[in-house]
């Protein structure tokens, strides 16, 4: 069986996403045969059919349905490799560390600290996002090692980062300061059923149960109706103030944002939230191990005073 070239992958996943012809021609900016006798020439390669053409609209077979799975990251992979490579290349190499707005920052900056004190390798550059764009920008190669909020929940995720837990910590209550349970000292979930989360857009199933802190068993009894749509923790924190939902956050974020006339109680039965480090499997560079040992060293005994 002969190999599939890039070009070949780009052609079939338009086709595969389009299911049409003359508009994955157009989005792709070549003519319609060629773009036919391509796919053609992938399914004589690979011995199987990947499009049923008698259907309308043309539909994938297993075959297709694979190949499209399958394409997708490696197609990411090729471009996140060229960006890397361009980025090691420079006069000023450095390494490109993807953090989300909020999270845990001074564990951030001591682990850059530490990192960088070796004097070893290209220094530590940080970047920050919102909601999702540490992941995204990792996966494309405009990061080499984030730092995420966990679980991954994702088993595409999963299935192309290597990630090493540095903390763990429950999550907490955000409720409206003037909330009628607003003072208690601790919370089960049951008491605040039917209470709406905001939820944000692009999030998994799983993401937004472990949003909703209704994804362990004992709050599988509990509604959660979706709130208002958020795209940022800003946007997530107005809604709570306004009264509009509740959300479920790690408990260091409560000191960051008590003036926002919040309240954050404990909760006694959902799942916690993990700081992880996480870089593609892919990924053999020694800067990126070095950062992650370093996160480790800085973390573990953060990790062992909080449980004292």
């Amino acid at each position: 069986m002969e190999d599939l070239d890039l070009r070949e992958l780009r052609y079939f996943v338009a086709v595969a996403e389009e299911l049409n012809f003359t508009r994955a021609a157009d989005r792709l900016g070549i003519a319609q045969p060629p773009l036919s006798r391509a796919v053609q020439g992938m399914e004589t390669k690979l011995g199987v059919r990947l499009l049923d053409r008698d259907a309308r609209p043309l539909t994938l077979t297993d075959a297709g349905r694979v190949l499209l799975e399958q394409a997708r990251p490696a197609i990411a992979a090729v471009a996140a490799a060229g960006r890397r490579a361009a980025r090691a290349g420079t006069e000023r190499p450095r390494l490109a560390v993807a953090v989300k707005t909020g999270s845990a920052p001074a564990l951030v900056r001591d682990i850059a600290a530490r990192y960088d004190s070796q004097g070893t390798w290209p220094p530590a550059e940080i970047s920050i996002g919102g909601w999702g764009e540490p992941t995204a920008m990792l996966l494309d190669g405009r990061a080499d090692v984030a730092l995420l909020r966990g679980p991954l929940l994702d088993p595409l995720l999963d299935a192309q980062l290597d990630s090493e837990v540095l903390l763990t910590e429950p999550r907490m209550a955000v409720l409206p300061a003037d909330h009628p349970l607003a003072r208690r000292e601790r919370l089960r979930r049951i008491d605040l059923d039917g209470e709406p989360v905001p939820h944000w857009p692009g999030a998994t199933a799983e993401q937004t149960a472990y949003n909703a802190a209704t994804d362990t068993w004992t709050a599988h009894a509990v509604h959660a109706p979706p709130g208002p749509r958020v795209e940022n923790m800003d946007q997530m924190l107005d809604a709570v103030v306004y009264g509009q939902g509740v959300a479920f956050l790690p408990a260091s974020y409560a000191d960051s944002a008590a003036h926002l006339g919040l309240a954050y109680v404990p909760v006694s039965d959902i799942s916690p939230s993990t700081v992880v480090a996480a870089w593609p499997q892919t990924c053999r560079s020694q800067a990126v191990a070095a950062f992650v040992r370093a996160a480790l060293e800085v973390a573990q005994p953060a990790e062992a005073a909080k449980a004292r």
